[in-house]
This record gives structure tokens, C-alpha cells and sequence, in this order.
């Protein structure tokens, strides 16, 4: 057991999180499912044992800065961090209160920033690590009622390769993954379908499909890709 590679993944208690965790689990990875309900939390555990993987989960609230340096002491040795957990707001730029502004930038873009900035470290003094951040087809293009949630994204993927430029070259591969509509649990079903039918492949992604993805970038055929946005949109942002 000691010599299973650990994979962190914020916000697997559902959606692309939840896929991205059974699918790191089933690639060989010790998972660390990270959440804020407990309850959720030993539900993806216990399937990923009942699949022959090793995971535990880990609560933090990641809005708080020292919540994130204790989660990660407490995740230790992690060779793959997904940076997945936060939230999305649509509507009119007059509606959105400056208080829910804030609190995403707090889950989106700073969670990610303290959690890169505790782990991504130690990665590079062992030579070896991927940070793998979630974007959105919504950081690429303009949406009208996304301009909050869409600059969080886009600050991600400006993140991202800001810490290739400085990670890569001791050994760290770091990269967004931008998804168009998926279904996650979290949006209503209804909008995501008829987004979807605005991609190439008119369909909204299961949450799987993203998942995949993830593993693919955490895995080693993606040896050489670092500081790339990579679109997992149905075409959406391809014309």
C-alpha cells in the first residue's frame, strides 16, 4: 500500500469530482476524496473500495485559508492534486451580490492558489507531481450572465500556466481541463441538454467523460503536456 501513488481530488463527493476519483481509484491511485458532507464522502469511499481501491475522505472547508494548509498536511505525500471543488453563479452582472462575488473568488480561484501553493512544493523537491485545474468552455468564451464565474476560470487557466513556468522545469506537469455542459447533479438538467445541443457533437458530456480526461492528464501518456488548456467541450469553443 505504501508504495500507491496518492491522488487529492477537491469536491469529489459528486459530480466530475466523484467520476474523477472512481477513475484515478481504478487506475492505481490512493484517493484522497475530499468534501464538506461526511456522509457523501463515505459513499465514494466505500465505492471505490467495493471496486478493489484504496481511498479515505477528508473534510475542509476551503473558503479558509488555514483549513487548506491543514488539509494539505493532512494529505501528506500527494503525486496528483485536482483542483475541482467550487460553485457557479449565472444571472444578470446587476444581481449578483458582492458578497456571493467573493465567495467565488474564494471557492473558484483562491482555494486552488493556497492548495497549489501547499502541495505543488513538495512535488517539485521530489521531481515528480501533476496539478490538474478545473476550467470551463466558460473561461474561453463569453456567456451572457457569466461574467463572474467565467473570470474565475479564466484566472485558473492564467494560473496554470504561471505554475508550469515555474514548476515544470523541476518536474511538475501542470494543466486545465476545460469542460463544456456536463451533467454533474449540480446544474438542472433541462439548461444543461439544451446547452449541450449548442456543441459540435449536440450533447451535454456525462460527468464520466470529463473524469476520464482528468485520469488521462494524471497519467503517464500525458508525460509531456504542461501548461495547456486542454477542451473537453463537444467542439463548443472550436468555432
Amino acid at each position: 500500500m505504501s508504495d500507491m501513488r496518492t491522488a487529492l481530488v477537491t469536491g469529489a463527493t459528486s459530480g466530475i469530482g466523484r467520476a474523477a476519483a472512481l477513475k484515478l481509484a481504478r487506475d492505481g491511485f490512493k484517493v484522497l476524496v475530499h468534501g464538506r458532507d461526511a456522509a457523501r464522502g463515505a459513499e465514494v469511499v466505500k465505492e471505490i473500495e467495493s471496486v478493489g481501491g484504496s481511498a479515505r475522505f477528508l473534510a475542509a472547508d476551503l473558503t479558509d485559508v488555514s483549513a487548506i494548509r491543514q488539509l494539505a498536511e493532512a494529505a501528506g505525500d500527494v503525486h496528483v492534486l485536482v483542483n475541482n471543488a467550487g460553485f457557479s453563479w449565472f444571472g444578470p452582472t446587476t444581481d449578483l451580490e458582492s458578497d456571493t462575488f467573493d465567495a467565488l473568488f474564494a471557492a473558484n480561484v483562491r482555494s486552488a492558489y493556497f492548495l497549489t501553493a501547499a502541495i505543488a512544493p513538495k512535488m517539485a523537491e521530489r521531481g515528480q507531481g501533476t496539478v490538474i485545474n478545473l476550467g470551463s468552455m466558460a473561461g474561453q468564451i463569453g456567456l451572457a450572465g457569466g461574467a463572474a464565474y467565467s473570470a474565475t476560470k479564466a484566472a485558473l487557466t492564467s494560473l496554470t500556466r504561471s505554475w508550469a513556468a515555474e514548476y515544470s522545469p523541476r518536474g511538475v506537469r501542470i494543466n486545465t481541463i476545460a469542460p463544456g455542459p456536463a451533467y454533474t447533479g449540480g446544474s438542472s438538467r433541462e439548461n444543461l441538454t439544451a446547452l449541450g445541443k449548442t456543441t459540435l457533437l449536440s450533447r451535454t458530456a456525462e460527468a464520466e467523460e470529463i473524469g476520464d480526461v482528468i485520469a488521462f492528464l494524471a497519467s503517464p501518456a500525458a508525460g509531456y503536456i504542461t501548461g495547456a488548456v486542454i477542451p473537453v467541450d463537444g467542439g463548443r469553443t472550436a468555432v
